[in-house]
């Protein structure tokens, strides 16, 4: 990317940002800024021992932007922790396997809710269980979350690039649609991890 079109090493892939308001990067063209982030999602799917949980927050009336935070988060972190303590990821299945969370810098709302999540997780039963919920604490995800400046981290911008291609797929911009980057998100599909839910092919949780 460096060599054929001139993307520095220090300089940030943020995928929306490439595409819209490239800032720099304006002196790249956009068509070009548009095969770097799907050469970049080639990489990323070609990364051995990654998996990747999706979760899409549809926006309900009366939602505020807080309560979007703590749904989406609440399912990721739940899906994070399932996929840990059934030993799903893909690599050894380690008897003490632990997960730690690095985020781009939020506040301090996601370590609060992943403290309360250690101490009040409520799941609604399944029918054998019967009624009402249990409350499975989280217990597989150690610390608080390090929150990290995404310019400065590739595995953030990792991050971000999936969930850009994951927005693209379910609403796309009108140039993303003309050149069929809706259906970039699945040249990603052998990192998805679809043991985070039965009820989507792609494993995509929906909140």
């Amino acid at each position: 990317m460096r060599d054929k079109f001139g993307l520095k090493m220090d300089e940030e892939i943020h995928a929306a940002a490439m595409i819209n308001h490239p800032g720099g990067l304006v002196r790249i063209r956009r068509n070009d800024r548009l095969t770097i982030i799907r050469a970049f999602a080639d990489e990323i799917a070609a990364l051995p021992d990654v998996n990747s949980i999706n979760v899409v927050v549809v926006k309900r009336a009366g939602d505020t932007s807080e309560s979007v935070f703590d749904r989406g988060w609440t399912a990721l972190i739940q899906r994070f922790e399932n996929t840990l303590s059934h030993r799903n990821f893909p690599g050894p299945a380690n008897p003490d396997e632990r997960g730690v969370i690095f985020c781009d810098s939020t506040d301090a709302l996601l370590n609060r809710l992943l403290r309360r999540m250690r101490r009040y997780n409520p799941i609604p039963n399944q029918t054998q269980f019967g009624t009402g919920y249990r409350n499975l604490q989280v217990k597989y995800i150690i610390e608080d979350p390090v929150h990290r400046a995404s310019a400065a981290t590739y595995f953030i911008q990792v991050v971000d690039t999936i969930a850009f291609l994951l927005y693209q797929r379910g609403v796309p911009s009108t140039y993303m649609k003309s050149r069929g980057g809706r259906k970039y998100f699945n040249r990603l599909e052998r990192i998805l991890c679809k043991f985070a839910t039965p009820r989507h092919p792609l494993g995509i949780v929906i909140r």
